[in-house]
């Protein structure tokens, strides 16, 4: 019986960890918090107001450092998503077979070193937000797969058969001129 209501007690405390943890996350990228006076900064502001509860897909465009992820995280913690998953994905940093095998996941024996089935960010976001930062250092090939997914919301894991559904927000930025 000690055990047990150890066991209980413990598991009470990660959960109230769990949360507050989640309040203060909310808390930071809170729309509120982003700072800016400027007319075309109040401008931003009213539209990630617009578009966060919409849930549509949206392309966050500017200069590097002027804040696109934390302009993605306004609209994720302004969402009907808050309380699912926001994961970043950096496009620039990882190679092309590395970004395809990181999004779609790959099933064990489909290449060189996959010894385990590996879910993707697709399913890992799942009911929540993929933030896919320098979408525009994303190989053409790559592009094709990703439309799959912005247009159906399905994909098929790296050496996989099985279509897989996915209900998730994207959110993409870049620097470059798409």
């Amino acid at each position: 019986l000690t055990v047990v209501v150890k066991k209980a007690l413990d598991n009470r405390s990660i959960l109230l960890e769990n949360l507050y943890l989640r309040n203060e996350l909310r808390d930071k990228y809170r729309f509120e918090n982003l700072i800016g006076s400027s007319k075309k900064m109040q401008d931003i502001f009213r539209l990630v107001t617009k578009v966060a509860p919409a849930g549509s897909t949206v392309l966050i465009t500017g200069e590097s450092g002027t804040g696109k992820e934390l302009i993605a995280r306004a609209v994720h913690f302004a969402s009907l998503r808050k309380d699912r998953p926001f994961i970043p994905v950096d496009c620039a940093v990882l190679s092309e077979n590395l970004l395809e095998s990181e999004l779609f996941g790959h099933v064990k024996g489909s290449f060189t070193g996959a010894v385990v089935t590996k879910p993707g960010l697709f399913e890992v976001a799942d009911g929540g937000t993929l933030f896919l930062d320098e979408i525009g250092n994303i190989s053409p090939a790559t592009q094709s797969k990703l439309l799959r997914v912005i247009q159906e919301r399905e994909f098929t894991p790296v050496g996989g058969t099985k279509v897989k559904k996915v209900d998730l927000r994207l959110i993409a930025a870049t620097n470059k001129d798409l």
